[in-house]
């Protein structure tokens, strides 16, 4: 199975979602992997600003995290992923990392994914959006793939600040309302278990 989860904008929780369904499904056993597009000038494989050609010296650069951490894959593995990885990439270069995630996934058994880019090259079985109505940013990508979701993960929940997204986008998806510091709800976690069943009996 594959999930992956998105959201509009940067420090809204994903990584929180990503590590409770870990945790609330630690069965599936799973391998975990946070995608990091970095902006122009930021070398893929070591994450500062360097002088190389970064789309062609060094398009992406993936780690196994080797215990847990505070950082985001680290916190994975503290949930009890089995294993987990960070991918790093320069914006617009994640193409050039398909074939590493595609191996990563064929062999990872039961797969969590936070990114929204990765969605232009794959077909999940269930993509989770995290939704913040406090911030108005909304990222390009959550933009373009935001009527895909799934399932809404929703924090501050009010009117909503983003302009340019219809209404139809989020009608008729299930929503789960986020109190942070805890951001998946047992009606979130049962909601995917159900689906992590259903893909084991479709093998």
């Amino acid at each position: 199975m594959l999930i992956v989860v998105g959201g509009h904008s940067r420090n809204i929780g994903k990584t929180s979602v990503v590590a409770g369904l870990i945790a609330a499904l630690p069965q599936a056993r799973w391998t975990a992997l946070k995608i990091t597009q970095h902006g122009h000038g930021v070398c893929s494989a070591v994450g500062e600003p360097c002088d190389c050609a970064v789309e062609y010296d060094h398009p992406y650069a993936i780690s196994e995290e080797t215990g847990p951490s505070s950082t985001d894959s680290g916190r994975y593995l503290g949930a009890g992923a089995s294993r987990a990885f960070w991918l790093r990439t320069a914006q617009g270069q994640l193409g050039h990392a398909i074939p590493a995630i595609r191996r990563l996934l064929d062999e990872g058994g039961n797969c969590i994914v936070e990114s929204n880019s990765l969605l232009d090259f794959v077909s999940p079985d269930l993509y989770v959006a995290v939704l913040d109505y406090s911030v108005a940013d909304m990222k390009d990508s959550a933009r373009r793939h935001l009527p895909r979701a799934n399932a809404l993960v929703t924090v501050h929940r009010g009117p909503a600040p983003w302009h340019g997204v219809p209404e139809r986008w989020l009608a008729g998806k299930p929503i789960f309302e986020a109190a942070p510091p805890v951001y998946v709800s047992k009606a979130l976690a049962t909601f995917a278990g159900e689906k992590l069943q259903a893909r084991r009996e479709d093998r």
